[in-house]
C-alpha cells in the first residue's frame, strides 16, 4: 500500500492546529502559510511524493 502525502495539506493541518491551540496567532500562522504555500507552488516543490 502506497501513502502519498503533498506537503502543503500536512501545512494546512499544522496551521489549523496550531489556530484552535493559540487563536492570538492567526495573523501570524496565516501570513507564514501563504509565504510557504506561495514558495512551495514557485519553486514546485508541490509535486514532491513521500512515498
Amino acid at each position: 500500500m502506497n501513502l502519498h502525502l503533498g506537503l502543503t495539506p500536512l501545512i494546512s493541518l499544522l496551521a489549523g492546529i496550531l489556530i484552535l491551540l493559540v487563536p492570538r496567532l492567526l495573523n501570524y500562522i496565516v501570513a507564514i502559510y501563504l509565504i510557504v504555500v506561495g514558495l512551495i507552488g514557485i519553486l514546485g516543490a508541490g509535486a514532491m511524493r513521500l512515498n
